[in-house]
This record gives C-alpha cells, sequence and structure tokens, in this order.
C-alpha cells in the first residue's frame, strides 16, 4: 500500500485534438514545480500521480502543485491492489472510528468483478461492522471515503480533497508583458492572466532619485511571488525619471497624469515588438482613479495601436482585489510605504476625460520625445527573480 497524491485537471479536458499540446505543458510545469522534491510521476490513462516519497514532503508536495496553473484539485491517498479484500483492509485503516460517512466508487476498469454500487455497498457494510460508532449518510457525511478502481490493476482511496488553481497551464496562451507597478492591483493582474495559460515577463518603471532603492527591491520580491505561480519572470527595470521630468516641465498640469501613462504604454509597445510579446497587461480597474475613466483608457491604449492591451481586473472592485492580493500572497508587500513613478508629481486635478488630439499636443511639447523613449529602452535593466 503506497502513499500517493492524485492530481486532477479540468479546462484541458475541453480541448479535443488539441489537449496533447495542453497536457504536456502541464506536466512539464508539474515537474518544474517538483524538482527540487524526491518522488515519482505517473501521468497517463487520464490520471495524474505523485508516489515514492517521504511521507514528511506530502504536505510539501501538496502546496507546491496548488500553485500550479491546470490543476483543478489533489487528494492524497493510498493506492492497492484492485481486489475486494486488498480495498475493504485499506479503506478500513483510513475510514475515522465515528460521526457518518459515504463511500464513493469510480470503477474505470469494468472488468472489475463488482458493479460501483456493490463494492460501496460492500465496503460500506464493512466499516460498519468494523466501528460500531459509524453511521451511513449519503447527504451530509462527515467525512468520504472515495475508491478509484484504475486499469493498471491498482485501486486509490483517498478522503480529502484539496483545491487547485484552476486556470489553463502557463505557456499554452504564449507571453506577454506585464506593466508592474509597486501597488496591489498589478501583481493580482498578472496572477489573472496567468492563470489563462499565459506566461510573463514584467517591465517595471522607476524615476530615482524620487524613488528609492526600496521601491525597485519591492517589485522584485513582488515579482518572485508572482513567479511562484507564473513560472520564471524576466523582470525589467526602466529608468522614467527624464520623461517624468520632462512632462512636469512641458506639459499642462491637469494632463501629465494621462501623457505619463501614454509614454509608458509606447516604451511599454516598443519592448513588446522589440522581444516579441504578444500583449501588454496592466492592472486598471474601470473608474477607479481618474485615469482609469474609459476616456483615459482609449486614449492611453491608442498608443498600443494593434498591440492587445489586457485589464483583467476590469470589473472588479478595490476590495475584491485587495481579497485577490492576500490570496495570492503579494499584498504585504504591496502597502509596503515605498513610493512608485505614478506618485511622482501627481497634480491636484488630473484630467478624467481626456482628448486623444489634446494628449498628442500636449505630448509635442516635450523636445526630444523620441529619444528620450529611446533612452529608456535602450537602458533597461534586467532583474534576476529568485523564487520565494
Amino acid at each position: 500500500m503506497d502513499n500517493v497524491i492524485l492530481i486532477r485537471i479540468g479546462e484541458l479536458w475541453l480541448k479535443g485534438k488539441n489537449r496533447v499540446f495542453f497536457e504536456n505543458l502541464l506536466v512539464k510545469n508539474i515537474k518544474e514545480k517538483l524538482a527540487d522534491v524526491e518522488c515519482k510521476l505517473y501521468f497517463g490513462r487520464n490520471r495524474y500521480v505523485v508516489s515514492d516519497y517521504a511521507a514528511a514532503d506530502e504536505n510539501i508536495i501538496v502546496k507546491k502543485l496548488q500553485t500550479v496553473f491546470g490543476v483543478t484539485s489533489l487528494s492524497a491517498g493510498r493506492k492497492t491492489r484492485a481486489d475486494f479484500e486488498s480495498i475493504r483492509t485499506l479503506a478500513e485503516q483510513c475510514a475515522k472510528t465515528e460521526g457518518s460517512f459515504r463511500v464513493n466508487v469510480n470503477r474505470a476498469d469494468k472488468t472489475f468483478p463488482l458493479s460501483s454500487p456493490e463494492l460501496a455497498g460492500g465496503l460500506g457494510a464493512a466499516l460498519l461492522q468494523r466501528h460500531k460508532n459509524l453511521r451511513v449518510d449519503l447527504h451530509n457525511p462527515d467525512f468520504v471515503i472515495n475508491v478509484d478502481i484504475r486499469e493498471d490493476g491498482g485501486a486509490y482511496i483517498f478522503s480529502d480533497r484539496y483545491p487547485g488553481a484552476g486556470g489553463m497551464p502557463v505557456g499554452s496562451a504564449g507571453r506577454g508583458l506585464l506593466l508592474l507597478s509597486g501597488g496591489i492591483d498589478s501583481p493580482v493582474a498578472g496572477y489573472m492572466t496567468a492563470k489563462r495559460g499565459m506566461a510573463i515577463d514584467a517591465l517595471h518603471f522607476h524615476s530615482y532619485p524620487y524613488t528609492s532603492a526600496d521601491a525597485k527591491e519591492k517589485v522584485r520580491k513582488l515579482a518572485a511571488v508572482l513567479q511562484n505561480y507564473c513560472g520564471r519572470i524576466r523582470l525589467y527595470n526602466a529608468a522614467f525619471t527624464k520623461i517624468q521630468e520632462a512632462i512636469n516641465g512641458f506639459c499642462d498640469g491637469a494632463y501629465t497624469v494621462t501623457v505619463m501613462r501614454r509614454l509608458m504604454l509606447r516604451a511599454a509597445k516598443g519592448l513588446a515588438e522589440k522581444n516579441g510579446y504578444s500583449c501588454l497587461i496592466n492592472g486598471e480597474s474601470l473608474g477607479q482613479v481618474a485615469s482609469q475613466t474609459i476616456q483615459s483608457i482609449t486614449v492611453t491604449n491608442a498608443v498600443a495601436g494593434v498591440l492587445p492591451v489586457l485589464r483583467p481586473l476590469i470589473g472588479m472592485d478595490k476590495s475584491e482585489i485587495t481579497d485577490a492580493a492576500r490570496k495570492i500572497g503579494t499584498y504585504g508587500l504591496s502597502v509596503l510605504p515605498f513610493e512608485d513613478c505614478c506618485t511622482v508629481f501627481l497634480p491636484k486635478n488630473p484630467v478624467t476625460k481626456p482628448t486623444l488630439a489634446r494628449c498628442e499636443a500636449e505630448e509635442r511639447k516635450i523636445p526630444g520625445l523620441d529619444g528620450l523613449i529611446g533612452d529608456v529602452l535602450n537602458n533597461l535593466e534586467v532583474v534576476k527573480v529568485d523564487s520565494v
């Protein structure tokens, strides 16, 4: 009787002829996640199983697998031979000694001599006979004994199910570029995009000396947390100080935030085109602040041209985003009091309904703007991100 962890997948079942592509990516991601744990992996016949691991590593493996997109749930259980006596013995060992229970049977091996109801009934009777304080409750049991009989002559028995991250395997939807600030929103946007299968790298704008080295380190740590879910992330630091000083010196104060966001997107587009990113990703939520009205989003989008700009938080309110940040472990870092460049030179009354013509006119006031954008892209700092 061997300890095992059963891995279940969700949407991959819907992929038809393309399913092998998604499964291969998921297998690759699982192997990378468990690379530092001694164990064996079995993938086949619609079952993903981890076995041959030390009992002390079971919780570690479960927690690692819970961060793999494409995994919907997990169960730690045991494997035995697919015959009634072996299954009964193991079920009796796994059952609690009191309370209510139910037995569920999945009989993938149709040659097994008992039907699913017959096996469930036989196991239930054996448990009731062995443990006098047990009772059957098919609707609201205290615990469930699940039996999964496979075609390879083995049977898995388990009780609990742990939630997985869900979504699609990272890498199945290409690679995008996340505009990663030090705030609450953008890390959640990166997480949600990766959950739909997109691998991500990140671009962070800083305005040293108006922003500090601590602010940059905070963003590196945010990227490290995201990396636990999203796979390897390349983090680019972009010096935006000269552009912000030019915006503040030459543009109408009400338009400084809108122009800044347009020029950030312009630089991000340049990096995306150079390195082959298929989209840009940011943490905007409709109407959350002045720069996120539909008019502001429209004039900002104009810079990107045909390059998609994904906004996975667009319909979420701040409390929902904050809850998500706490769930994925970025909130504590995001609220550290280190400024980012979006808080530098903030106007008292930013425009909420900018027009494209006015934005372009404001940008024409900045001398040598193309050269400033070029300097940003030519002097990017690539930061190594270690997982946490």
